[in-house]
C-alpha cells in the first residue's frame, strides 16, 4: 500500500509540473503571439505644411498610397465604422461573444459562411498578417491574437491602426490616403456622407471603381446613414442632407505643391514617412501660380526654367520652396534648381560692398574708378559698354557696374573675399582663390539659390537681432533655414549691413517697363539682380526684415538666350512674389554702429583740409578708418585761373591759392561727360617747369598688352584703335610708333593703327612737350 501511495504522490507531482510547464509555455506563446513588428508594409512619404496641410506625397515602394498611422481618427469616421463593423468595439476585449454566437447561428441556417463575427481588433490582426486564407483555424488564431492586441494597445491605438491599414479600393490603403484620393481633403474635414462611404468601403473595396457598382455602394452608404440616424448619432436634417451628396466620380490627384522639396526631404530623411515642413501652403500655391504665369511668357523666348525661394527671416524658416517650373521632363522640370550650382553673375556684389565697409576701405560715397581697365589678362566691361569715369561706391552697386566692382575686389583682395564667402555659407566655392581670380565678383564662381538667399537672409537676421547691449551684436551668424541651426561666423559690423541694404534700395529700375507698375512703391525692398556670362542665368534677390526672396531664371541645361537678364526675367517675378507677401517693414538703423562725419561732397571720402564743399552724414563706425580725400589738392594759379604757376615763374603776390578737384586723366575723360560742372586742371604756365601732375593717360592698349590684329572679311589687314585721354580738351597729341610720326589728334584722341607683328613702342607727345611711352606687341594676324 505504501508503494502504491508513493507512486500516486509522484505521479501527481509530475502531472502538476507538466501542467505548470505547459501553462508557462502557453502563456509565453500567448504573450508573444502578435506579429513583430505588427505592421511594416512601407508607407508613402507625406509632406505637410506648417499647419499640417498636405503639400504632396510619394507613393510607397510597393505601389500603394498608404499614409503613415495618424494619432487621431476623426469622430465621424470612428462612429460610422463602429456602427457598421463593430458596435461593441468600446466594450469588448477583442472578441465579441454575442457576435460569435450570432454568426454561428446565421452560418448554420445558411449552410455556408455568411458572417465572420470579426471585431475591428480581429480585422487589425488580419490586416497585419496580409489577409491569410479564411479558415476556422485562422479565425481561432485571430480571436486569440485580438485579445492579446487589446492587452497591449488602447482602443484609440487599435482604431488608428485599422484606419491606417484598411483597404479602400485600388492602390489606396488607409483612411487618410482615401480621404485625399476620393475627396481631396483631410479626414477631419469629411462630411457624414463621406465618412459613411469610407466606412463601408473596406468591407467591399471593389465598389469604388468608377462606372461600376455605384448604386450598390450608395445603397450601402445610405443604409449606414439610416442606422446612424436611428441610434441618435446624427439628426434628421444631417441625414437628409447626407443622402443628397453624390459619390466621388473618380480619384483626385494628390496635391503636388512642393514636389522638389518633397524629393529633397525624401532623399535626406528616408527614415521619415511624415515630414512636417515650415512651408506656408497658401503662399506656396501663390508662388507656383506666379512662376507658371511668367513661365508662359518666358518660354516664348526659349527660357524654360525658373525657381523661387522665400525665407521667413524672423521665424528662421522656409516659407515657400518652388524648385522649378512645370516645363516638362524634356526641359528638365525634375531638376531642383534651388540646389543646383549656377554662375552667380553680379549677385555677390553687395557682399563685397558690405565687407569693404566693414574693413573701413570705403564709405558709401567714396569714388571708385569706372574706366576701361585691364587687370593682367582680364579686361572686364560694363553691361552697357559705357563708362562714367568715377562713381560713388553706392551708385556703382546700384547700377551694377562691373569695372568698378573689379577695382574694389582688387583692392580688397581675392583671397580675403574668397574666405569670407565661404564663411557666409557659399558651399560651392570649392576651388582656390587663384582659380577664380578677379572673375569671382562677376560670375566666375558658382552658387546655389539656396546658399545665396540664405546668406542675404542671415545678414537680415543680424540686423533684426541687433542689440547694442549684446557682446555679439556685430556677429554674422549663418542661419540654417532648413533646420533652425545657427553657425557662428565672423565679426561683421551691423552698420555696414544696414548701409548695404540702404544702397540696394536704389537699384535702378528701368523706366517704361510695364511690370514695375505692378509693384507697390510704398514697400521698401533692398534688392539686387545678376546676369551670368552668355545670358545663361538671371538672378534676383530681395530683402526686408520679414522675408528674403531669391529668384533664378534660365535653362536647366545651361543654354543662353537673348534678353535672359536678371532685370528682365527674375526681377518681375521677385516683385510679384513680394506683392503676395504680408505687409513688410524696414530695418531700424543700428545707431550705436553709426557715426556722423564730414565727407567731401565731390569725392565721398572723409573731408580733408582742401575740401571746400562738405556734408555731414551717418556712416558705419568702421568708416573712421577710411582715407582722407585724395582728389582735392591746393594749387597756385594766375589771377585769371587759366594757368598754374609757381615761385619760379611768378611773384607770390601774383599767385592765387585755389583748392581743386583733380581726377586722373582717364577718369576725367569720362567723368566730365556726365558732369559739365567739372573743371579740368589748368595747364602749367610757360617757363614754370615741368608738369607736376600728369596731363595724359593712355586708355588703350593696356600696359604690357599683346594685341591680335584681325583680317577683315575682304582679306585686308584690320586695324587696332588706340585711345588716350588729356586734361585739356583742345590739346593736340602727336602719335609715334617706333619713333615714326603717324599722326595727330585733337579733342577726341583715337588713332587707328596697323603695325606689323612684333614688339613696338608707342610714344605720345602733347603741345607742352609732355611725353608718354608705352610698350606693346602685335602677335600675328587672325583671319576670319
Amino acid at each position: 500500500m505504501k508503494i502504491i501511495k508513493g507512486h500516486t504522490i509522484g505521479f501527481k507531482k509530475a502531472f502538476s509540473g507538466i501542467v505548470a510547464l505547459m501553462t508557462v509555455v502557453l502563456l509565453g506563446m500567448y504573450w508573444f503571439c502578435l506579429p513583430d513588428p505588427l505592421f511594416d508594409p512601407g508607407y508613402s512619404t507625406v509632406l505637410e505644411d506648417r499647419d499640417g496641410k498636405l503639400l504632396g506625397a510619394k507613393i510607397a515602394d510597393d505601389g500603394q498610397w498608404r499614409f503613415p498611422v495618424s494619432d487621431e481618427v476623426p469622430e465621424t469616421f470612428r462612429l460610422a465604422i463602429i456602427e457598421f463593423e463593430d458596435r461593441s468595439f468600446d466594450s469588448h476585449w477583442g472578441v465579441d461573444p454575442m457576435a460569435v454566437g450570432r454568426a454561428l447561428i446565421q452560418n448554420y441556417k445558411a449552410g455556408e459562411i455568411v458572417s465572420g463575427a470579426s471585431t475591428l481588433s480581429m480585422q487589425v490582426i488580419r490586416l497585419a498578417k496580409n489577409n491569410p486564407d479564411r479558415t476556422v483555424w485562422e479565425k481561432l488564431k485571430e480571436m486569440i491574437q485580438a485579445t492579446r492586441l487589446e492587452l497591449r494597445y488602447s482602443k484609440e491605438e487599435i482604431m488608428a491602426m485599422y484606419a491606417a491599414h484598411a483597404p479602400f479600393g485600388g492602390n489606396v490603403v488607409g483612411l487618410e490616403a482615401a480621404s485625399w484620393r476620393y475627396f481631396g481633403r483631410k479626414p477631419d474635414k469629411l462630411s457624414w456622407a463621406e465618412s459613411a462611404m469610407l466606412a463601408v468601403l473596406p468591407n467591399s473595396p471593389a465598389l469604388i471603381h468608377p462606372g461600376r457598382n455605384r448604386n450598390e455602394l450608395k445603397a450601402k452608404r445610405d443604409r449606414l446613414l439610416r442606422r446612424l440616424l436611428e441610434n441618435g448619432t446624427i439628426d434628421s436634417l444631417t441625414y437628409d442632407l447626407a443622402l443628397l451628396e453624390k459619390l466621388p466620380e473618380k480619384p483626385h490627384a494628390l496635391p503636388m505643391d512642393a514636389p522638389h522639396y518633397l524629393a529633397k526631404m525624401f532623399l535626406g530623411e528616408r527614415s521619415q514617412t511624415k515630414i512636417k515642413s515650415t512651408i506656408d501652403q497658401n503662399l506656396q500655391q501663390k508662388v507656383n501660380e506666379i512662376l507658371n504665369y511668367h513661365h508662359e511668357q518666358l518660354s516664348a523666348n526659349g527660357i524654360n526654367n525658373a525657381a523661387v525661394l522665400v525665407l521667413d527671416v524672423k521665424r528662421k524658416q522656409i516659407a515657400a520652396y518652388v524648385g522649378n517650373t512645370r516645363s516638362g521632363y524634356r526641359h528638365g522640370e525634375q531638376v531642383d534648381i534651388i540646389d543646383a550650382p549656377r554662375s552667380t553673375g553680379s549677385i555677390l556684389k553687395p557682399l563685397l560692398y558690405a565687407l569693404k565697409l566693414n574693413e573701413g576701405e570705403i564709405l558709401p560715397g567714396t569714388l571708385v574708378p569706372d574706366v576701361p581697365s585691364r587687370f593682367s589678362d582680364y579686361s572686364p566691361e560694363n553691361f552697357t559698354r559705357s563708362y562714367s569715369g568715377a562713381v560713388y561706391a553706392s551708385d556703382a552697386l546700384a547700377r551694377s557696374l562691373n569695372v568698378s566692382a573689379v577695382h574694389m575686389l582688387q583692392e580688397f583682395g581675392v583671397p580675403k573675399f574668397h574666405h569670407y564667402l565661404k564663411e557666409m555659407g557659399l558651399s560651392t566655392i570649392t576651388n582656390s582663390p587663384e582659380h577664380y581670380g578677379l572673375t569671382l565678383i562677376l560670375g566666375g564662381a558658382e552658387g546655389t539659390l539656396w546658399d545665396i538667399t540664405s546668406t542675404y537672409a542671415s545678414l537680415a537676421n543680424e540686423l533684426n537681432e541687433y542689440d547694442p547691449r549684446k557682446d555679439d551684436k556685430n556677429q554674422y551668424q549663418k542661419i540654417g533655414f532648413e533646420n533652425g541651426e545657427i553657425s557662428e561666423g565672423f565679426e561683421l559690423n551691423s552698420g555696414a549691413i544696414w548701409s548695404t541694404f540702404k544702397a540696394m534700395l536704389e537699384v535702378n529700375r528701368p523706366e517704361g517697363e510695364a511690370f514695375w507698375q505692378r509693384f507697390d512703391g510704398a514697400r521698401k525692398v533692398a534688392w539686387k539682380t545678376g546676369t551670368s556670362y552668355g545670358f545663361r542665368d538671371g538672378w534676383a534677390v530681395g530683402v526686408t526684415p520679414e522675408y528674403v526672396v531669391g529668384v533664378w531664371v534660365g535653362n536647366a541645361d545651361g543654354e543662353g538666350r537673348p534678353d535672359l537678364t536678371g532685370i528682365k526675367t527674375a526681377g518681375p517675378i521677385l516683385f510679384d512674389v513680394f506683392n503676395t507677401l504680408p505687409e513688410t517693414s524696414w530695418f531700424n538703423e543700428p545707431l550705436y554702429e553709426m557715426k556722423k562725419i564730414k565727407v567731401c561732397r565731390l569725392s565721398g571720402h572723409r573731408a580733408g583740409e582742401y575740401c571746400d564743399l562738405t556734408d555731414t552724414i551717418s556712416v558705419p563706425v568702421t568708416g573712421l578708418e577710411t582715407t582722407i580725400c585724395p582728389y582735392h589738392r591746393q594749387i597756385h594759379t594766375n589771377e585769371a585761373q587759366t594757368r598754374r604757376v609757381n615761385s619760379s615763374c611768378a611773384a607770390i603776390s601774383d599767385m592765387k591759392k585755389i583748392n581743386w578737384f583733380v581726377l586722373p586723366p582717364d577718369q576725367e575723360l569720362y567723368y566730365r561727360r556726365d558732369h559739365p560742372e567739372y573743371k579740368s586742371l589748368p595747364p602749367m604756365a610757360a617757363n614754370c617747369g615741368d608738369e607736376d601732375i600728369a596731363a595724359m593717360k593712355l586708355i588703350y592698349p593696356f600696359p604690357s598688352s599683346s594685341i591680335y590684329v584681325p583680317v577683315e572679311l575682304d582679306g585686308e589687314t584690320g586695324k587696332a584703335v588706340f585711345e588716350a585721354a588729356h586734361r585739356n580738351s583742345s590739346a593736340r597729341i602727336f602719335w609715334h610708333i617706333d619713333d615714326q610720326f603717324i599722326g595727330e589728334t585733337t579733342h577726341i584722341h583715337q588713332m587707328s593703327i596697323s603695325p606689323g607683328p612684333g614688339k613696338h613702342i608707342l610714344t605720345l607727345v602733347d603741345e607742352s612737350g609732355e611725353r608718354l611711352e608705352h610698350h606693346f606687341e602685335i602677335i600675328g594676324r587672325v583671319g576670319l
